[in-house]
């Protein structure tokens, strides 16, 4: 099973799922899977993006990169290559 298949199965039904660095400022979403593996997959599960988590995303830098983002009442900044390995729903946020 490959990683998209995966996502397919796993995901959010009410929404599409996309990846993190798709979610233009400002915007909602939340996490439905952190395909990314190792080091990296270690570091963002514990800044917060885990799976169910709820991420604002509150504005990119002049140029688009790094990205700022509030994931569990902190705020977090992401290059758009780390934000591509976390799989996000726009639907089922909360208000």
């Amino acid at each position: 099973m490959n990683q998209h298949d995966h996502l397919q199965k796993s995901g959010d039904s009410s929404g599409t799922v996309t990846t993190l660095d798709q979610v233009p400022p400002p915007g909602e979403c939340r996490v439905v899977a952190v395909p990314a593996r190792g080091a990296l997959r270690t570091r963002l599960l514990a800044m917060g993006f885990v799976p169910g988590a709820g991420i604002e995303v509150l504005r990119a830098a002049p140029l688009g990169d790094p990205v700022e983002y509030r994931v569990k009442g902190y705020c977090i900044s992401l290059r758009k290559e780390e934000a591509r390995l976390i799989s996000v729903s726009a639907r089922g946020v909360d208000p």
